[in-house]
């Protein structure tokens, strides 16, 4: 059943709503979940490929797509149709992403480094589209600075019910007479199910408002340059930029390690290390939401920092843990990931921010575009964790076949390896956000101001849902202001930033 639009600024969106917007978070996590751990492990011990071909496949793609993620968000800021701006573009995503799931799970073996080049490309473009337009869509439905803490918080919570039904095939796959390797396309297909329902869902049910722009000067190539150049250099987004790079690389370095750490150094077989794995994902549906709470409370910033300290703490222990033992095991993986859950929200939820704060500044839509680059900064460290990791383990002398016998040594290596990164590159992401001003009071502010300012300009209408009334017009984005934005307005932009 489709909803009606929220009040702009209402401080917590219904839970319906939030539950049916976030669905297609399920195959996203999903995704991400057996991207970095199952499937590439899986390209160098079934299919062939050596782990320098993985690492340097995923990296040229990584950095292939570069500017497809820019591109995508500055379009999807121009957006504006009678289905709405991010609603058809998730729709659009949605097949593009299948095809690339296709390619990537059901591979033959013997398949090439091109061919894993090829798949890849598809894949991401796919999720670059549905990646981009669903937060951006998810910041304009909720404008409130708690409000956002709250949807992205239940959005990370049911993304986990993707990741864990991932987790559950490998551990259930020995039942039905798979193995490890032939569980990896039953997931491609749960993916593939999953995605076109989801996004169906969201669209059909979600109620989208396309705010129109504001233009104080005549529209030119020169001032479109210079906005732009003002936003990449931005400091306080290019703080989140650098955190996204490090929160990325640091939890992705050790998913990408995990299955050989495990099974080598702490002596797990592959089903007892998934269903810990599946503990540290699962447990993001308490940690999620409590960290959307402690922010209500503490600040968006602040979570940031503790979550990233008490994380690496946690993963401190790992390395005393007795050998094969699930008692001493699950606590803290558990601790671990109750902390996780929180860095990929409170990212989210500050970009929303800094996008109010840029859309007063400059009069224009740029969630997309910011998105897009938090995107891309993700993008290139999980390139950066595959390109570095893989080829490292190699270098230090580990095997990662099946049933290959490792020297002490490499042991050690692969040990350090686990625990020296993750902690390195976490600690960095909560340390960009050391003295952040864009609070909750700050946010008012702008808020208050954006609303003040849209009231005197002539907004597109309301695009309820997908199957609702079209509207009869949509406003283009030239408009000319009847009179300028207030003083007021352009102060409380400046006081936000800082």
């Amino acid at each position: 059943m489709p909803f009606k639009a929220p009040d702009p600024g209402v401080e917590r969106l219904p839970l319906p709503l939030v539950l049916i917007f976030s669905l297609p978070t399920i195959p996203l996590s999903a995704l991400g979940l057996a991207m970095g751990v199952y499937l590439a492990p899986y390209f160098a011990s079934h299919l062939g490929v050596s782990l320098t071909g993985v690492g340097v496949a995923f990296m040229i793609v990584r950095f292939a797509d570069m500017g497809v993620d820019v591109s995508l968000g500055a379009v999807m800021d121009r957006t504006r149709t009678r289905l709405g701006r991010y609603r058809l573009w998730l729709l659009l995503g949605a097949p593009v992403l299948v095809a690339g799931c296709f390619a990537l799970f059901l591979a033959p073996v013997g398949i090439s480094v091109a061919y894993l080049v090829a798949g890849l490309l598809v894949y991401y473009l796919g999720t670059s589209i549905m990646g981009l337009a669903h937060p951006a869509w998810g910041a304009k439905l909720a404008s409130h600075y708690n409000a956002r803490s709250h949807l992205f918080g239940v959005q990370s919570a049911v993304g986990v019910v993707g990741a864990v039904a991932v987790l559950l095939i490998p551990i259930f796959a020995g039942r039905f007479g798979l193995t490890d390797a032939q569980a990896v396309p039953v997931m491609g297909w749960m993916v593939m199910a999953s995605i076109p329902i989801s996004v169906i869902a969201a669209a059909v049910a979600t109620p989208e408002r396309v705010t129109s722009d504001v233009h104080t000067h005549k529209p030119s190539f020169a001032a479109s340059a210079r906005e732009y150049l003002a936003l990449i250099t931005k400091p306080d987004l290019f703080r989140l930029v650098l955190a996204q790079v490090a929160l990325t690389l640091g939890p992705g370095w050790m998913a990408t390690l995990y299955l050989f750490f495990f099974r080598d150094f702490l002596g797990f077989r592959g089903g007892e290390s998934s269903i810990l794995l599946g503990i540290y994902i699962f447990i993001g549906i308490l940690g999620a939401p409590a960290a959307a709470w402690l922010s209500a409370r503490i600040s968006k910033h602040r979570t940031l920092m503790l979550t990233t300290t008490a994380y690496s703490l946690g993963l401190c222990t790992i390395i005393v843990l007795p050998k094969h033992s699930m008692l001493f095991a699950t606590p803290v993986m558990m601790w671990c990931g109750f902390m996780a859950s929180g860095f990929g929200l409170m990212i989210s939820a500050m970009l929303a921010d800094v996008g109010d704060e840029v859309r007063l500044e400059q009069g224009k839509e740029r969630i997309s575009l910011i998105y897009a680059m938090n995107g891309l900064a993700a993008k290139v460290a999980s390139a950066l964790q595959l390109a570095i990791t893989f080829p490292l383990l190699e270098r230090l002398g580990y095997n990662p076949k099946e049933g290959a016998v490792n020297t002490p040594a490499a042991i050690h290596n692969l040990e350090l390896a686990y625990i020296v990164g993750p902690i390195v590159f976490v600690m960095l992401g909560g340390a960009c956000v050391i003295g952040w001003r864009l609070n909750a009071a700050k946010h008012s502010e702008i808020r208050a101001a954006l609303d003040e300012r849209d009231a005197a300009f002539t907004e597109s209408p309301l695009i309820e849902n997908a199957v609702g009334q079209p509207p009869d017009m949509v406003v283009t984005a030239d408009q000319e202001p009847e009179s300028p934005p207030s003083t007021v307005s352009l102060n409380s932009s400046a006081t936000a930033a800082g």
